[in-house]
C-alpha cells in the first residue's frame, strides 16, 4: 500500500471514529467544518484525498489534531516519530514545504510543525477556532507574519505567538530560505 493510500485509509477510519465519539451526524460535522456532506462521505469511504484545508477544517470541527486524523494506529503514551515519517502536507515546486512533526490530544489538539519557505513564497490560513494559539520560532531567514491584515517581521532567532482565530499568512519576502518551527494549540471540543 502506498503512503497516500495509507493516509487515505487512516483519515477515513479516524474521521468515522472521532465523529462517532463526538456523537456527530454527517450533517452536524459538515456544518461544523464547513464542508459538504458528500465530501465527508467520500472521505469516510476512503474515496478521495482531500486538501490540507479540508483536513484542517475537519480536525478543528472535531477538536482533534491533524496528527490524530492521520494516525496509522492507536499509539502508546510515548510516541516517537522517525524523521522519515514526518507527514509533509503542503509543498511547492520551488521547494517550500511544511511537515507535521508531532502532535497530541491533551488537553486539546497540540501540533508541532517544521516549515521551509523559499524566497517569494507564502502560505495562507483561514481563521482557526476561538482559543487557538500558534507559537513560531524562526531558525533561518526572516518570516513575514500577517495576522488579521497586520504585517509583522520575525527574524532568525526570534519567536512569535498569536491568537490564530483570524486569517493569517506566513511569507518569505527575503532572498534566502526561511526555516521555522511552529506549534499550534487548539482548544478541545466541549
Amino acid at each position: 500500500m502506498s503512503d497516500l493510500e495509507l493516509l487515505t485509509q487512516s483519515l477515513a477510519r479516524n474521521v468515522k471514529r472521532w465523529r462517532s465519539e463526538r456523537g456527530f451526524t454527517l450533517e452536524t460535522l459538515a456544518a461544523r467544518a464547513g464542508v459538504s456532506r458528500g465530501m465527508l462521505i467520500q472521505i469516510e469511504q476512503a474515496r478521495t484525498n482531500p486538501s490540507l484545508g479540508t483536513v484542517v477544517k475537519i480536525g478543528d470541527a472535531l477538536g482533534i489534531s491533524i496528527t490524530t486524523l492521520l494516525d496509522y494506529e492507536q499509539g502508546p503514551k510515548v510516541r516517537i516519530v522517525p524523521a522519515g515519517q514526518a507527514v509533509r502536507l503542503w509543498h511547492t515546486e520551488a521547494g517550500s514545504y511544511n511537515r507535521l512533526l508531532a502532535g497530541t490530544e491533551a488537553p486539546g489538539p497540540l501540533e508541532m510543525w517544521d516549515w521551509l519557505l523559499m524566497p517569494g513564497e507564502g502560505s495562507s490560513s483561514d481563521a482557526h477556532p476561538a482559543g487557538t494559539v500558534e507559537l513560531i520560532h524562526v531558525t533561518a531567514g526572516e518570516l513575514t507574519l500577517t495576522v488579521d491584515g497586520r504585517e509583522h517581521r520575525v527574524p532568525a532567532g526570534a519567536s512569535a505567538s498569536f491568537e490564530a482565530n483570524v486569517p493569517h499568512t506566513y511569507a518569505n519576502s527575503g532572498d534566502v530560505p526561511l526555516e521555522m518551527v511552529m506549534t499550534v494549540s487548539v482548544p478541545g471540543v466541549h
